[in-house]
Parts: structure tokens; C-alpha cells; sequence
């Protein structure tokens, strides 16, 4: 009987530890980042206001392994710092719709299926991470980026960054992508599935909606740096305002317009 009623007392208290489970996890992950994410680098040194980033002498240097799997981690842990916060809504109203169906005896008692809706999120910008490191790599290859300060030394290809970025805001599958983000009830009422494969599918799911909101702003840190702190905060908060903030929709388009705008500038400034 004490062994049951304290399974029911932390499953009352199930959204505190997930919320503060997630805000430590994304705690953690800006610690990292600041701290260079494993580089060696000075995140001051690869940090600039300055658009398009100044361009410096660089040699190209092959990729070992090693090398790799440092860039692979980056990514994976700038993309958790960057997203967690506003995938939190989507995975505390998960935790008190698991909840609830364990009060009614339609799922096993354990706070295991969140903890696995939030990896489904995690494989997600894995594979994100995977392709945005072998694009580095060909960019590195090209001469197109810079090997140690991460930031493009092209700006034909800063501005078609904005030019494609812009575009994206303002295309129907970003509508899509977003009014999933926006609405987590509507996605959870119509996706919703049983047991722990069904926890992992759905926050899978759900996390390449969120790849799909925001893989072209993403990829803009491919223009102003990869490990710049401007830009890595400030596409942070970008999503943040995109996914939460009342007409977000309206958001996306309006920077939608803007990123437009900068591209020509930047291409005809080339």
C-alpha cells in the first residue's frame, strides 16, 4: 500500500518533474554550448554582430572521426538548447494526458511514456544534426565556410540562405509544419496512441514538425555563424515568438518578408 501511494503522489507531481527535467536539460545544453560544445573554440571568438561576418584567412583541413562526431554532438546539442523550450508545451500537455488516462486505467501507472515521447523529439534533430554536419563538411570542402570560425565566407551564399529562408516562411508546408506546433491538443487528440512505441512514434512525429518549422532558419547559421551566440540566441528566441506567441503565424510571415529582403541586399551588396 505505501509503494502505491507513492507511485500515485509523483505522478501527481509528474508535470514539476518534467518541467524542471526540461528546463535542466536545457540548462545543460546552453552550458555546453557556451563552453564551446566541444570544439576547443572560443564561442567569443566565432561570436559576431556583424552581417555578413567578416571574411578571414582560412585553410581547409580534413575531418577525421573524431572530428565528426564533435561536430555531430554540436549540432545535436545547439538543436536541444535551441528547441526544448518551445517543445516544452507539447510534452507537459503530454505528461497530463498520460496522466489522466493512467487515472482511468487506459495506460500502466509510470512516467515512462513521457520520458519516451521526449526521445522520439530527440531522434529527430539527430537526424537534423546528421545532415546539417555533412553539409558543413561540403561547405568546408567548397571554400564556402570558414574551417575555425564557422561562418560563411560567400555572400552569394549568405543571401541565398535568406532568399530560401524567406521563401520557406511564407510557403504552405511551413504553414503546416507551424499550426502543428501551435496547436499541441488538436495534434495529441488526432496522433494520440497507447504504450510505449506509441509514446515514441508520436513524439517522433512531432519532432519532424518541428524540423519542418524551422529548418531554414536553421540552416541561416550556416551565414552567421554555426557557434555565433547572436545568432544561436537569437533564432532561439525567433522560434520561441514563432511557435507560442499569439499570431505566430502572422510572425512568420512578416520575417518571411524580411528575409527576402536581406538576401537581395546582401547579393546585390556582393
Amino acid at each position: 500500500m505505501e509503494d502505491t501511494s507513492a507511485t500515485e503522489e509523483l505522478l501527481r507531481r509528474d508535470r514539476w518533474i518534467v518541467g524542471i527535467g526540461l528546463a535542466l536539460i536545457a540548462v545543460l545544453a546552453w552550458l555546453f554550448v557556451l563552453d564551446g560544445a566541444g570544439t576547443g573554440m572560443s564561442v567569443r571568438a566565432m561570436s559576431t554582430w556583424q552581417f555578413p561576418p567578416p571574411v578571414a584567412p582560412h585553410a581547409n583541413a580534413g575531418w577525421g572521426l573524431d572530428y565528426w562526431l564533435v561536430m555531430l554532438v554540436m549540432w545535436w546539442v545547439m538543436m536541444v538548447a535551441m528547441m526544448v523550450p518551445s517543445a516544452a508545451p507539447m510534452i507537459l500537455l503530454y505528461a497530463r494526458v498520460t496522466r489522466h488516462a493512467q487515472k482511468k486505467g487506459q495506460m500502466e501507472g509510470t512516467a515512462v511514456p513521457t520520458a519516451i515521447f521526449g526521445l522520439g523529439y530527440l531522434i529527430a534533430w539527430l537526424g537534423f544534426s546528421l545532415a546539417a554536419t555533412v553539409l558543413q563538411w561540403g561547405m568546408e570542402q567548397a571554400g564556402l565556410m570558414h574551417a575555425m570560425l564557422m561562418w560563411s565566407l560567400n555572400p552569394w551564399l549568405s543571401g541565398g540562405l535568406l532568399l530560401a529562408a524567406g521563401a520557406y516562411q511564407l510557403s504552405p508546408i511551413k504553414d503546416i509544419c507551424l499550426r502543428h506546433c501551435r496547436t499541441p491538443a488538436e495534434y495529441l487528440s488526432r496522433n494520440f496512441r497507447k504504450g510505449r512505441m506509441g509514446a515514441l512514434r508520436i513524439g517522433l512525429k512531432h519532432g519532424l514538425y518541428c524540423i519542418g518549422c524551422c529548418w531554414f532558419l536553421m540552416a541561416l547559421l550556416f551565414a552567421g555563424g554555426i557557434m555565433n551566440l547572436f545568432w544561436i540566441a537569437g533564432l532561439a528566441i525567433f522560434v520561441l515568438v514563432e511557435k507560442l506567441a499569439p499570431h505566430g503565424q502572422w510572425f512568420a510571415r512578416i520575417t518571411g518578408g524580411l528575409f527576402l529582403t536581406g538576401g537581395i541586399w546582401v547579393m546585390a551588396s556582393a
